[in-house]
């Protein structure tokens, strides 16, 4: 037969309930942390570069060449003046984007903001096309907030690319 010390070295061998529980959620816990771990890896390094859009100048834009081609950026400069072009059938915007340095073509479709003209500064966001020319699928304004009333004469500027947009 058994002595005493032996029955109750099997007793303390045996698993009590409260330590089978605590060993089986073990893994689970193991699997979330190591789950969280994998997905913050993911977001810092991984998603977070794909959904990224670097803002650059054209001197910048033009110094990446090829490596920015197809990538979404965002563009800003100034407008060239001389260099718009507006086709209000087609709707249909290029001009050239300048930092006074070097110049990106520009094209866009759509209405322009009503404050667009050459000289402005812009945004664009888009892409860069193999051609060199910028795609842009959004074109913003730059422009100071304060306010400043119109000279005389300003109001009426022959050349306003909004007016060719209202149909008489």
């Amino acid at each position: 037969m058994a002595s005493q010390q032996e029955l109750g070295q099997a007793a303390s061998d045996m698993p009590t309930p409260e330590s089978s529980r605590r060993s089986s959620r073990r893994p689970l816990i193991i699997g979330a942390v190591v789950a969280l771990v994998g997905a913050f890896a993911y977001l810092a390094y991984g998603g977070v570069e794909e959904n990224l859009v670097y803002f650059l100048t054209p001197t910048e834009l033009v110094a990446k060449g090829d490596g920015v081609v197809g990538r979404p950026v965002r563009l800003g400069g100034q407008v060239v003046p001389g260099s718009v072009q507006w086709n209000a059938e087609t709707l249909h915007l290029a001009f050239r984007v300048t930092d006074g340095t070097k110049e990106v073509a520009v094209q866009s479709s759509g209405a322009p903001p009503q404050m667009f003209r050459a000289g402005i500064g812009v945004v664009v966001e888009g892409k860069l096309g193999r051609n060199g020319t910028f795609d842009s699928k959004s074109l913003m304004v730059k422009h100071s907030n304060e306010y400043r009333a119109p000279t005389e004469g300003e109001g009426q500027h022959p050349a306003r690319l909004d007016k060719s947009l209202i149909r008489s």
